[in-house]
Order: structure tokens, then sequence, then C-alpha cells
């Protein structure tokens, strides 16, 4: 066989060429050769989302949940990533809707997210369903959807709004010879009127009187008047789980309430906070005096420093961030679960099937005394058939003083047997 015979480089062009070849593949490597000793890391993309607020006037605002998701990846990666991965965040506008929750959803599919962290909907029949088919894991959710608590793909890092119920009752049994609970006219009120029976009366403790009201009603005068004439003129609590409305209510519950009266009030967390009390008048508030069932200790407690150093040093200002709200400390514990599973796994490349295998096969997240420690095996779970995810059945008592929010029982409190008695009955 002949041929014209391909010249051959003589000795410093191999030299150049080489160079070049290797200098190329620094680039694409981001600075380091694959399979040397200091293999670069791929990077770690999750999504979190929230409702901004800004689809209609009655949509959620949880603006900060994303906001906050933006600052720990700014800190996050200044201090080296997660575990050596670059951390970048996508965050979705769920809008408040299923479309959007929906399109959130396939956005993190289309992203190729690792996982959801840290995010908010109450429409977990439209996202939960793409996540499962894709196979990415949904870390640390607010709870505000029964779906994070019943879905494979889930791993929920507290009890949700379930928790914060039978934690009421408890809380509420200790001070209270009689309850009114003023909750929405939905099925999702019919579970929570059933969860604070439960533990009332697992107390020793008479039922709470049941006092349905619209979920967007303007005005609760109604309402109002029924939970003041059955809690009575003195020993009675009135519990109001509303959401965004609970405030709606509370005003009303004010202006009616005779000026003798020994009414105690109270609610959970998400229905009242810090934010509402800051916004509502602080001491001078009307939640002064109310007990809140949480599942984080308070927010002025040492445990949140950490965060609060974040928010500060690299939020930039960023006024959707309040450190006092829940759904912020919720996206914070759900980062921080994330973290610590990157680093057990200790890998070049960082899947959403690894990062579920681990969850699955038990890894421990220590939140910093956040929340008890987190661990997501099926023997860990709560295993009801109404609950069946949750790991974490624990919540915190706390109460309105000088106008902030403070402990009003050390530690947390276990609620996985209301939890399970109201599952096995209800």
């Amino acid at each position: 066989m002949t041929g014209r015979q391909r010249p051959i480089a003589s000795r410093p062009s191999r030299l150049l060429i080489s160079a070049v070849a290797a200098g190329g593949l620094l680039t694409s490597g981001c600075g380091v050769l694959p399979g040397a000793s200091g293999d670069s890391r791929e990077p770690v993309t999750v999504v979190t989302w929230a409702p901004s607020g800004a689809s209609g006037p009655d949509a959620a605002n949880r603006a900060g949940m994303t906001a906050m998701a933006q600052a720990y990846a700014r800190w996050v990666n200044g201090s080296g990533g997660l575990d050596g991965h670059r951390l970048r965040v996508v965050t979705c506008d769920e809008e408040d809707t299923s479309v959007g929750a929906g399109n959130c959803a396939r956005r993190a599919v289309a992203e190729k997210a690792v996982a959801v962290v840290g995010s908010y909907s109450r429409h977990g029949r439209a996202f939960m369903a793409p996540l499962e088919v894709a196979g990415i894991p949904y870390i640390g959710g607010y709870g505000a959807s029964d779906e994070e608590f019943r879905s494979y793909a889930s791993y929920p890092v507290t009890g949700g709004q379930s928790a914060l119920l039978a934690g009421n009752a408890e809380q509420l049994a200790r001070r209270c010879d009689r309850v009114s609970l003023v909750r929405a006219d939905t099925l999702g009120g019919d579970g929570q009127s059933w969860l604070l029976k439960t533990g009332l009366t697992e107390a020793r403790r008479p039922a709470p009187v049941d006092i349905r009201a619209a979920e967007t009603a303007t005005s609760y005068d109604d309402a109002a008047g029924r939970a003041l004439d059955a809690a009575g003129a003195a020993g009675g609590c009135v519990t109001a789980v509303l959401g965004d409305r609970t405030e709606t209510f509370f005003d009303s519950f004010r202006r009616l309430e005779p000026p003798d009266a020994a009414v105690r009030i109270s609610s959970v967390l998400g229905s009242v906070g810090q934010p509402l009390i800051d916004r509502t008048g602080g001491r001078d508030s009307p939640f002064e005096g109310a007990y809140v069932t949480g599942w984080y200790p308070d927010s002025g407690d040492a445990r949140w420093n950490r965060m609060r150093q974040v928010i500060r040093e690299h939020a930039f200002d960023d006024n959707r961030i309040d450190p006092d709200d829940t759904g912020v400390q919720t996206t914070w514990i759900a980062y921080t679960a994330l973290k610590s599973i990157v680093e057990s796994l200790h890998e070049p490349g960082i899947t959403a099937w690894k990062i579920t295998k681990a969850l699955n096969k038990g890894i421990r997240v220590d939140t910093g005394g956040l929340t008890p420690e987190l661990r997501w095996r099926y023997e860990d779970m709560l295993g009801s058939d109404a609950y069946p995810r949750i790991v974490n059945s624990k919540v915190t008592f706390q109460i309105v003083r000088d106008g902030k929010l403070v402990a009003d029982k050390k530690g947390f409190v276990d609620v996985t047997k209301t939890l399970t008695d109201a599952s096995a009955t209800g």
C-alpha cells in the first residue's frame, strides 16, 4: 500500500501541541485535569420555589424563601461550595396556583435538578407527580400540602400543620378549661378540628367547640362572637388557625371582647409569627399573651445566629428575607440538610438518584439543634395512614411576652401519640 506519508512533528512542536491540549482540558475541567488527585467537582443544581405574592391580591407571599436560598448559595459558594461543588440555585415563582406549581416542577426536571429544596406550595398534586416521575427528591418543604407527608419522593423536616395542631392541643390543655377552635371551612380544616379534639380529650379536657369560617372573609365578627360565647368569661381559650386571615379574625375578636374578659388566645406558627406581631404593634399587639405552637426554637434563640449572620453578610439588604419568618427558617434548615447529604456522598458527581439513595439508607442530619436529628429511613417514619412520611413529630411551645415570641416550655415536645391516635380513629 502506497501513499503520502504524514509529516512527523518535531519534538518542540509535539511539546507545544501537548501543552495546548492540556490547556483545553484545564479549561473544560474548571482548572483541574480529569482523573487527577484534585479532580474538579461538578456543580450541584437545585430548585427552590415559592409564591412571590405578585400573581394576585389573595396570593400567598413567601418570597423570603427563594431569597434565602439565593443568599445561602452565595454564602456556601464563598466558602468552597458543598464539599467542593459549586451550588447552583434556580428559583421559581410558584404563584400560589396549581398551574404555577406544575410549571416549577417541570422546570426542576428541565434544569436536571438533583433536588427541590426548602420550597412552599399548597398544590402538592400539581408538583409532586412530575418530581416522582423524574426521581427528584423534595427536601424540606414547608408542609403546606398533604402530599409532602405521603409521597415517597418527599423528605420533610417537620410534622407540618398536623404536628402543630396536635401540639397546640397539648399546650392549651395545660392552661384552658374550655377551647374554641376557629378554622377554615374546608376538608383540611376538618382534619385540624379532629387533631385538636384528639389531643384535648387525651389530656382529659372537653372537646373544642368547632367554629367554621370562610377562608377568604374580610370580617369574622360572627365567628369571633361564637368563639367568645363558647370560651366563657374566665378559664377559656380561643385558638384560630386561618393562615393569612388569622390577623383579620383577631381584629374582629379584640373589638368584640369585653374589657374585663379573661379569655386567652392561641394559634400556630404560620398563622401567627414574629413578623405579624411586630406589624400589629409589638407589645401593644392583639397577640400579647398568646400561646403559639411552632416547629422550631423561638426566633431569639442563639441557634439561629449562623443563619442571621449569613443573611446579614450575603443577602445584601434584601428586604424580602425576615429571619423571624417560619418560611425563611424552613429553607435554611432544608439547605442545612442538603449540605450534610452532599458531604456524606463525597463524590465528584452528584445526582438525584445518589441523594435519594443516601436519604433512604439513613443519612443523619444534624441541624444544630433547630430540629431533632433528622433521618428518613422507613423505620424512622411515623407510618400512620394519614401521615406516613413524618419523621419529626416534635414541636415547641411559645408565648408572646412584651411583643416577642419566647419559649413557653424548654425543649421539644413529642406529639407522636396524638398524631397516631388521630390517624387511627379519624
